[in-house]
């Protein structure tokens, strides 16, 4: 079988390439050598603080809102098979768990080597067979394979495992690499892991669980962790109630490490001790898009599409919405740049969002609108009106609404910006596609085919009421979806050029979503005890931590000097 390499394997013990020592801005390298270990960290006790409200004690990595996952210590507790660079999509994974994935010429296999010599928390070995009961697991158990992968056969031999999937997995690579193990010997007596609360988490990672309440987590460092030393011996991870809550523990030093939305976060936060608050946004492909609901008034006319559209001010969107944080979306074709310039069609390059409301009412007017300006009534003679919806106390999405919302205004349209619970809003409204229009981000990957295929791609299309996992507007184009699966099956670039294109132009065309503003991976920190945090000058990951990257960052923290 002809291969290519995902990655390369390290070789000898210092498996985990880690960034130069702290200090110096670079990192350490992890190793599995017992003799090279100092124990579990002897710093000081590490905060990390989520704006998520009262927990219910759920520590599966695989449900989605477990307290483990909504506040991040799923990700010190297990691991993933690859260490993927979030900050730096196109770059090579780091060895990890496995020390490297072989993938076949056509995307369709791929053969995982595990690394030797690492233990779970309870002593046991950790081999080849819990990577392939960890994958075999989702393939039985679809909702917990979220990445939605195809798979289709998985096997081992003891020393390698080998994935097969249905379709060419090109732009899937990542999702596979990024995927967490859990233990064959206490998972295999397990009914339904869709519903199992694992209170007693075991993982490869370097923390363990010591306690919890529906407010807080404490978890404590390994003294046998097979990838090297920590410096952090202990890590609370608090839930406020709200984004406010969480900026005031921010802002005092009573939380050290997490992310909010803080308006005017120079003033507000890095002024308070500018020495050693800082806040670090790492860009990738991923945006914050104002899905639509396509299959309804007024959404379901592609002209009043375009004209809200032209209508909106990116620019001020951002700046007021995020004080500047997240950069506006400025090609046509929704891509964030720098980062999505190589994939940008040669039709579309250079070409920008402009405000033009004028032209907006122009369009309007000859779509059969009446009232253009004033009140908006549309060609069946009823009025245009929608509603704006997001959860209460995500302000910067709030905020775009109200500027949105205004938007509409100047073209006559009634929007009324309604806040709702988050919990009904992960479940009641964006499934089923229960909303007018709502703020939603879009994964980001190494390829812009996770944007397009969360916003357009019709092979996740569900009815309305049924719940979707992606595509929430109800985009359906038959070439649109068909370009989808040519760029992700394809080996063949030019091929895949020619997809995209067809893809872009729909976009442009139908305007199927607002892309607003690019989406970076953002979290505030604290130097005052522990230095060696990812940054502009060190982006060796983006710096949540929501996210795998929260084992490596931990790996790479060092005390701050004296």
């Amino acid at each position: 079988m002809s291969i290519r390499k995902l990655s390369t394997a390290v070789a000898g013990a210092a498996v985990v390439a880690l960034l130069a020592t702290a200090c110096g801005g670079g990192g350490t390298t992890a190793t599995d050598d017992p003799d090279a270990r100092t124990g579990g960290g002897t710093g000081e006790v590490l905060t990390v603080g989520m704006p998520n409200g009262t927990q219910t004690e759920n520590q599966s990595p695989f449900a989605t809102g477990s307290a483990a996952l909504s506040l991040g210590y799923a990700f010190v507790i297990y691991e993933p098979l690859m260490m993927l660079n979030d900050a730096r999509p196109s770059e090579e994974p780091q060895p990890w768990l496995a020390d490297s994935i072989d993938w076949s010429d056509d995307y369709t296999q791929a053969v995982i080597t595990p690394h030797e010599g690492i233990t779970w928390s309870d002593g046991e070995e950790f081999d080849a067979e819990d990577i392939a009961f960890s994958i075999q697991l989702r393939q039985d158990f679809e909702g917990i394979n979220t990445s939605a992968l195809p798979i289709e056969a998985v096997e081992s031999d003891g020393s390698t495992v080998t994935v097969s999937f249905a379709s060419p997995q090109f732009v899937n690579q990542a999702k596979l690499a990024d995927m967490l193990v859990v233990p064959e010997h206490l998972w295999a007596a397990v009914e339904d892991p869709t519903t199992f609360t694992n209170t007693e988490p075991v993982g490869t990672g370097p923390y363990t669980l010591e306690s919890w309440t529906p407010q807080a987590a404490t978890l404590v460092a390994r003294d046998d962790y097979w990838g090297g030393d920590l410096a952090v011996p202990e890590i609370r991870y608090s839930s406020y109630n709200d984004n406010n809550a969480l900026t005031t523990a921010l802002t005092t030093g009573e939380a050290q490490w997490g992310w909010t939305f803080i308006a005017d976060y120079e003033n507000v936060y890095i002024a308070q001790d500018p020495e050693h608050y800082h806040q670090y946004a790492a860009a990738g492909l991923g945006i914050d898009a104002l899905f639509l609901n396509l299959e309804e008034k007024p959404f379901d006319d592609v002209a009043f599409r375009r004209a809200l559209n032209m209508a909106i001010d990116r620019g001020s969107l951002t700046e007021v919405a995020t004080s500047g944080v997240n950069p506006p979306i400025t090609s046509v074709t929704g891509l964030p740049l720098p980062a999505g310039e190589e994939f940008v069609s040669d039709e579309y390059a250079g070409q920008e969002y402009a405000v033009d409301v004028e032209g907006a009412k122009a369009l309007l007017t000859d779509a059969g609108y009446t009232g253009v300006g004033e009140k908006l009534v549309d060609p069946d003679g009823e009025p245009v009106a929608f509603e704006l919806t997001n959860p209460a106390g995500w302000n910067d999405y709030l905020t775009a609404l109200d500027l949105i919302k205004n938007a509409a205004a100047e073209l006559g349209a009634e929007a009324t910006v309604q806040p709702a619970n988050a919990d009904g809003w992960f479940a009641d409204i964006i499934p089923p596609g229960n909303f007018d229009a709502t703020l939603h981000w879009t994964d980001g990957g190494a390829t812009p085919w996770d944007l397009y295929a969360n916003l357009m791609d019709g092979a996740q299309y569900q009815p309305l009421g049924e719940p979707a996992t992606w595509n929430f507007g109800r985009y359906q184009d038959e070439d649109v979806t068909a370009a989808l699966a040519t760029y992700a099956a394809t080996t063949d670039d030019a091929e895949r050029s020619e997809a995209l294109a067809t893809i872009q132009q729909h976009f442009v065309e139908d305007v199927p979503a607002i892309a607003v503003w690019a989406r970076p991976a953002t979290a505030q920190y604290s130097s005052l005890n522990y230095v060696g945090w990812p940054s502009e000058e060190d982006p060796y990951n983006q710096p949540q931590p929501t996210g795998s990257q929260a084992a490596q960052i931990l790996l790479n923290l060092e005390p701050a000097a004296g």
